[in-house]
């Protein structure tokens, strides 16, 4: 079965993504009877380009690899150039909108608009951008739901470690009573660095010249990120609708070597820990660094490494561990929510469940 897929922003993600189209076509169409065509692309530096028929995904890569630019594509009847990114939504004819451009998170722009506009005419919408999840999760999946299409966003906490996922799957059934979680590897990376002797200065530049930090850091090292990373777990996994302003955060900038020595002494280890705990039905969230003792299932998680323990009442403690960056990682998460919203799809064209039951299949999708 053809699936359609129009990619907003091709960047590190949407290469990503689109290099796993090629690699896995074969599998995806023997396994899961996938045949997924990208049929438009539209990033604003690069450019953009659509073919109702298919692009072809090894032209692409090559020209924007050689030159930057989607210009250098050959030409052929029938395709079209220089759509914006709503002309290319409404306009393609894309069953799935891959939105992976650049967003600010404070906003949720432009991926917000992106998705409404999707929804409203009749695209699902694939996406690892967090602010739209944590900023417009109630209005996003009302209109997801109103237009009877499928929204996916497992890349926006763990990128390819399913942190959504799972908990909604495998876990169903359990009162999840707290989830704690190390959600952010630039800080984990410089927390281990200091642990091994690094002060907080050397740590931070180390982590800047390996890419896991950005040349201002405030929304890694001051808590923001893993902030809309449990705003997010809130929304989806409990089922609690938490606000940005509803969380505690307190960064890591403060520690010293002193805060180090200290938790060392103690036999303890310090962590950004984000975390959501339930008492007397209200949720309580914090974003802040903690001495944890080492037999704590979170202490000895290393360098950019990813974590997240949801305590549960029938499982007891479960922890999930990976990474929560990379371009492989990340367009791993569009493809297995690109995999889940075609199964619904099959199952609802086959008459194998009613609508409603699949859709509930399609987990973190809405």
């Amino acid at each position: 079965m053809k699936h359609r897929i129009a990619i907003l922003g091709f960047g590190v993600v949407g290469q990503g993504f689109a290099e796993i189209i090629q690699n896995k076509r074969q599998q995806l169409e023997e396994q899961f009877g996938l045949e997924a065509t990208i049929v438009a692309v539209s990033d604003m530096m690069k450019g953009s380009l659509y073919h109702p028929e298919g692009l072809s995904i090894e032209a692409l890569l090559k020209v924007v690899k050689e030159t930057g630019k989607l210009e250098a594509y050959p030409e052929q009847q029938g395709l079209i150039r220089g759509l914006n990114s709503f002309e290319t939504i409404k306009n393609s004819n894309a069953d799935t909108i891959v939105e992976v451009t650049f967003t600010d998170v404070k906003t949720g722009q432009p991926a917000i608009d992106h998705c409404k506009c999707a929804f409203e005419h009749g695209r699902n919408v694939i996406m690892s951008n967090k602010g739209p999840v944590a900023l417009a999760y109630p209005e996003l999946s009302a209109l997801a739901e109103k237009h009877h299409v499928q929204w996916g966003y497992e890349g926006s906490v763990m990128s390819g470690t399913p942190a959504l996922r799972m908990p909604i799957t495998s876990l169903a059934g359990n009162d999840i009573t707290e989830i704690q979680g190390i959600l952010n590897g630039t800080t984990n990376y410089m927390l281990t660095r200091m642990e091994e002797g690094s002060s907080y200065e050397e740590a931070l530049k180390e982590a800047q010249s390996l890419g896991y930090a950005e040349a201002d850091p405030t929304s890694d090292v001051e808590g923001f990120d893993a902030l809309y990373k449990i705003v997010i777990l809130s929304n989806v996994v409990l089922n609690h609708p938490l606000k940005i302003t509803d969380v505690k955060r307190k960064g890591i900038s403060h520690l010293t070597k002193e805060h180090i020595d200290k938790a060392k002494l103690e036999g303890k280890t310090w962590k950004l820990i984000a975390k959501l705990r339930k008492i007397d039905g209200k949720i309580i969230a914090s974003v802040q660094p903690e001495m944890i003792s080492l037999d704590h299932p979170l202490a000895n998680i290393s360098g950019a490494t990813n974590a997240i323990t949801y305590t549960c009442d029938l499982a007891g403690p479960i922890t999930l561990i990976g990474a929560g960056a990379g371009k492989v990682e990340t367009g791993f998460s569009i493809l297995i929510d690109l995999i889940n919203i075609h199964r619904t799809r099959k199952s609802v064209e086959e008459g194998a469940y009613g609508k409603d039951v699949a859709a509930e299949e399609n987990v973190v999708s809405r």
